[in-house]
């Protein structure tokens, strides 16, 4: 079964005839709420929190956000960022409660910093996987994503992000990059080895109930149907120090290249020569 981010860029897949189909089908938005109720699970917000809907489409998570009771912690305030403008028209034909704002995720969040209480994301994730175009690179939108999202959130704000990663690399890229920008993170697999598994990337800033010595087990004590995947995803990145490099040495060149490539700008591909000093000529 083919992939929808295989065959075009969202904001031409998601025209104005699919963003109505999608909207108007019934298993879509059983689906989406089902989801949407997961992630607010995991936020554990006790308060009415302002929360951030990243790739909000036409607004069905947004609905839910804006639904949840005084006794359940809510109603919450929310603002929506999508990149197709036809989601986007449906969502105001709708008049759903949250602000709306068209935009590319993979070019960074344009917040001030610290301004949200929390994010949620919903099937997006995975569309930035791929290239848009030849001078950028999945790990450079992936990059500025994570870096703009870890800006805007709070100290001790979290994110739960669902998507579909392709497979393990693609999973462990998305994971990967998340823990670079510096979130404490932990992955979650729902329906593990069936045809509606579903991916969960919880991310923390600060802390909030993750982190270092707490684990993601303690964020899904009680909830069914849910396998932890593995380790947490930041105990990779743990006790990783570098030795101090020389400027100008094939370690600090090869690190330049990467965070060159991670910017999402074509370099050239290391070799024997890199780093090499050329000896003087006369």
């Amino acid at each position: 079964m083919s992939r929808p981010e295989d065959s075009l860029p969202p904001e031409i897949y998601y025209s104005d005839t699919t963003s109505l189909k999608y909207t108007t089908s019934s298993r879509i938005q059983h689906i989406q709420t089902e989801m949407t109720n997961r992630c607010l699970a995991l936020l554990s917000l006790r308060s009415p929190s302002l929360i951030l809907d990243l790739g909000c489409g036409s607004g069905l998570s947004g609905e839910i956000l804006s639904s949840i009771t005084p006794e359940e912690g809510g109603p919450h305030s929310w603002v929506g960022m999508d990149i197709s403008p036809s989601m986007l028209d449906i969502a105001l034909q709708r008049d759903v409660e949250g602000d709306l704002m068209l935009a590319d995720l993979g070019q960074g969040l344009p917040f001030r910093a610290g301004c949200f209480d929390a994010a949620i994301s919903v099937s997006a994730v995975q569309w930035l996987c791929n290239a848009e175009s030849g001078g950028t690179s999945a790990e450079g939108r992936l990059k500025r994503f994570f870096d703009g999202l870890y800006r805007c959130l709070r100290r001790s704000g979290r994110a739960v992000c669902q998507f579909y990663p392709r497979n393990a690399k693609e999973r462990e890229m998305v994971s990967s990059a998340a823990v670079r920008a510096g979130f404490g993170a932990g992955l979650l697999v729902d329906d593990e080895g069936t045809k509606s598994e579903k991916v969960y990337l919880v991310l923390t800033v600060g802390g909030g109930g993750l982190g270092r010595g707490v684990g993601i087990e303690g964020v899904v004590t009680g909830m069914d149907g849910v396998d932890v995947d593995g380790k947490e995803v930041g105990k990779a990145m743990n006790g990783r120090r570098k030795a101090k490099e020389v400027k100008g040495s094939k370690a600090w060149v090869i690190r330049k290249k990467e965070q060159m490539r991670n910017k999402g700008k074509t370099v050239k591909s290391d070799s024997k020569y890199t780093g090499r000093r050329r000896k003087p000529k006369f």
